[in-house]
């Protein structure tokens, strides 16, 4: 699956994005998706992942009640809906994809390009 992530910007600290990560082929719901995030001089990590029909969600610590992961089959989309954000939310961020859970939480298989989204205080 060829996944597409767009809807990064600049937002103030407080403030809320939604990114959207579009993927294509018939095969979108068969896949476990996922965001991950990676700032400046920081390696790569994960942020919130979806199973395969959106029943269940699972988050990093950091990010757990302030944002949000869904998606929509029917369209092929991911969402990741940010909200009370902060700078240290200030990172490069990927969709990815994965057959297995444990996959799309720590090593996914298929990635998308990266969105840049800035937090400024």
């Amino acid at each position: 699956v060829l996944l597409q992530a767009y809807g990064g910007g600049l937002v103030q600290a407080g403030g809320s994005l939604r990114l959207s990560c579009a993927g294509s082929g018939r095969t979108f719901s068969s896949y476990h998706m996922g965001w991950f995030r990676q700032a400046p001089g920081k390696e790569r990590e994960f942020v919130a992942a979806i199973n395969t029909n959106g029943g269940n969600t699972y988050y990093a610590d950091s990010v757990k009640g302030r944002f949000t992961i869904s998606r929509d089959n029917a369209k092929n989309t991911v969402y990741l809906q940010m909200n009370s954000m902060k700078p240290e939310d200030t990172a490069v961020y990927y969709c990815a994809a994965g057959r297995t859970i444990t996959i799309i939480t720590t090593s996914p298989t298929q990635w998308g390009q990266g969105t840049q989204v800035t937090v400024s205080s």
